[in-house]
C-alpha cells in the first residue's frame, strides 16, 4: 500500500461523510492484499489489531461507499479493494477450492463489452467479469 492509497481512502470516507478512525484505517490496511480475501481471513489478520465487530462494521461501510467489492465464488464471496486501488481486472474463481485467479488479458474482454454495448446503444458505467468453474488442480 502506498501513501497515495491511504490519502485516497481518507478522501473517499470524507466525501461520504465518514470520519477516519484508527479502526477504519486499520481495517483498510488489512484489506490490502495480492488476492481477494474471505471475511474469515481478514478477521484472522485483525486479531490483536481491530476487534471483530469493528471489522464487520467497517467492511459494511467500505462496501456501501465503493471502497471494496465482492468477488463471487458460487454462493460464497471474497472481498477486495475497488479498482481505484488495485486497477480494473477480472477473475476466474474455483468453485471447489475457492482460488481466485486474476485474468491477465483485459483488452479482449473490455473490447467485447464495448462492442456489445455499441450494438445495443448502451452506455456502460462499470462492469465485473467473473467466471466460475474448476481450476486445473481441482479438475484432476
Amino acid at each position: 500500500m502506498t501513501a497515495d492509497d491511504l490519502t485516497l481512502f481518507k478522501k473517499r470516507l470524507a466525501e461520504h461523510g465518514y470520519q477516519v478512525t484508527k479502526a477504519r484505517e486499520a481495517t483498510f490496511k488489512l484489506l490490502v492484499s495480492a488476492e481477494p480475501q474471505t471475511i474469515r481471513e481478514i478477521l484472522v489478520k485483525a486479531q490483536g489489531v481491530v476487534d471483530r465487530v469493528s471489522v464487520y462494521r467497517n467492511v459494511g461501510v467500505f462496501e456501501k461507499i465503493g471502497l471494496i467489492h465482492r468477488v463471487h465464488i458460487g454462493w460464497k464471496y471474497k472481498l477486495e479493494l475497488s479498482d481505484e486501488f488495485v486497477g480494473h481486472h477480472h477473475h476466474l474463481s474455483c468453485l471447489k477450492c475457492g482460488r481466485v485467479i486474476d485474468i491477465e488479458d483485459e483488452k479482449h474482454i473490455d473490447d467485447f463489452i464495448k462492442e456489445v454495448s455499441a450494438k445495443f446503444g448502451f452506455e456502460p458505467r462499470r462492469h465485473q467479469f467473473e467466471v466460475d468453474g474448476y481450476c486445473k488442480d481441482c479438475r484432476s
